[in-house]
């Protein structure tokens, strides 16, 4: 008979969670998704990522702050349980799971996609179902275990963007690989209708796929609850890796479109084959699919941690099955990862059956979900430093900056998002879906949640409690 353990073993570190964060946010939507919002927005999709950047970066600083005084798994989930209502809460909790999933079955089917350059006689359904059975192994030993994965999978990814930039400033200062007469820099760049070619309107276009490219992010959160020193490692995290993600993106796609005229990049491959092929790196196709492969495993593992322990916590509130409360003796929810494998492998059948064209529809009904959970952090803290203020509690250990201006810019900014989805014909689709969602949530609150689930989640508050010079980074 299988050990359980009572709760959730704390066992991720500063590192392991810095690093977590980047490889939910680099991904897909930078290595591919970049591209439409170029043909989008031109150059001036640097500013939609510096400007969708800034923005998501107060979210996670909302979100920081509620986790540094509530360090529990379910995170915002329970956050909005507890300070805007359990339908709240519930809402919340499982969009973020249907997110977390839609994205997850996308990178598990690009995985076998990928693997395909490399073995286009072998099915790809083993690799799919290897790959699913790996994350899953990994899902359910020690947290620390998948902590120390993710962080090695992060890490390939993030020095290949390195180098990706330092390899195409190469090529502006030196010009290597490029024709004769090229003039790599900002001439380049702006050569083809300046900055804002595609006026104000392209600009707007590209934010729902700027966004799409930041989703995950969130998922620092939901590590709240296994950190070995929420006080240190959440701080940590928040305060570098959105600088971070906002100078890769911006930094790249700059230097992209100083190589390259914008109106070139067509989306039929990677805007970053351009850089490895102008390199002159004979082996520059094998190089990319060995990391897009990594950052499709660092996806779906990071994917399916949130997913899971975001239904761990939705079981703890009564919005979920109990079974999906139950610990392992490593101190894992291992029912959830069965689960989010089992999602996994039913996706990957759907997906065989959906045309490539569908893609931009599931991109954009995951911006939807990723938007949505945005909103209702910012709205959770709004409601938080409303509580802290009216009944004189002690100041928070993380505040956020510039309140309550910054807040409420952010909350007006995501809900901006929402409308323009409903606005372009492209990603209309996702806001009817989103509509559809909530609607099927709402039905499901009302006649699936009985008791507790009725009640707002009770959670300790742990302002002043842990100084986090006890603590090390390891």
């Amino acid at each position: 008979m299988p050990q359980f353990a009572s709760a959730l073993a704390r066992g991720l570190t500063v590192r392991h969670i810095r690093f977590m964060a980047l490889g939910s946010a680099i991904g897909t939507g930078l290595f591919y998704g970049s591209a439409a919002a170029i043909q989008a927005a031109g150059p001036a999709v640097l500013l939609a990522y510096a400007i969708g950047g800034a923005a998501v970066f107060l979210v996670m600083r909302a979100l920081g702050e509620m986790a540094v005084r509530h360090p529990v798994s379910g995170s915002f989930g329970q956050y909005a349980s507890r300070y805007l209502g359990p339908f709240a809460g519930f809402i919340t909790g499982w969009t973020f799971a249907f997110e977390m999933a839609i994205v997850a079955i996308a990178d598990v089917t690009a995985f076998g996609i990928y693997m395909g350059f490399w073995f286009p006689d072998v099915p790809r359904w083993i690799w799919i179902l290897a790959v699913v059975f790996f994350i899953a192994a990994i899902n359910l030993v020690k947290v620390k275990v998948f902590g120390e994965t993710e962080f090695w999978l992060s890490l390939v990814k993030v020095l290949a963007i390195i180098a990706m930039i330092l390899g195409g400033t190469a090529i502006i200062i030196f010009g290597f690989g490029l024709p004769a007469g090229a003039n790599p820099g900002l001439e380049t760049m702006l050569g083809s209708g300046g900055f804002f070619a595609n006026g104000f309107w392209g600009l707007l276009a590209s934010f729902s796929i700027v966004m799409f490219a930041f989703g995950g992010i969130e998922t620092i959160g939901i590590t709240a609850g296994e950190a070995e020193n929420p006080k240190k490692a959440i701080p940590g995290a928040i305060n570098t890796v959105p600088l971070r993600i906002l100078l890769f993106y911006v930094c790249t796609l700059a230097v992209l479109m100083m190589i390259s005229p914008w109106d070139r990049i067509d989306g039929s491959t990677s805007p970053f084959v351009q850089i490895f092929d102008m390199l002159g790196i004979p082996a520059a196709a094998h190089i990319l699919n060995a990391v897009v492969i990594t950052a499709a495993i660092s996806a779906i593992n990071s994917d399916t941690f949130g997913a899971g322990r975001m239904m761990y916590g939705l079981a703890e509130q009564g919005h979920a099955p109990k079974a999906f409360a139950k610990i392992s003796r490593h101190g894992v929810p291992w029912m959830t990862v069965a689960t989010m494998a089992a999602v996994l492998l039913a996706g990957v059948v759907l997906n065989a059956l959906l045309p490539e064209s569908l893609f931009l529809i599931v991109a954009s009904i995951a911006t939807f979900a990723t938007v949505w959970v945005w909103l209702m952090i910012l709205l959770s803290h709004i409601a938080m430093k409303r509580e802290i203020a009216r009944k004189g509690l002690p100041a928070s250990d993380f505040p956020v900056p510039f309140w309550p201006v910054a807040s409420y810019l952010a909350l007006a900014f995501m809900a901006f998002i929402v409308v323009l989805l409903g606005i372009m014909p492209d990603t209309r689709v996702a806001l009817v879906v989103g509509c559809v969602w909530i609607g099927l949530l709402f039905l499901a609150y009302r006649f699936g949640v009985k008791g507790a689930g009725r009640r707002r989640a009770e959670l300790a508050d742990e302002t002043g409690t842990e100084p986090a010079a006890e603590y090390s980074d390891r």
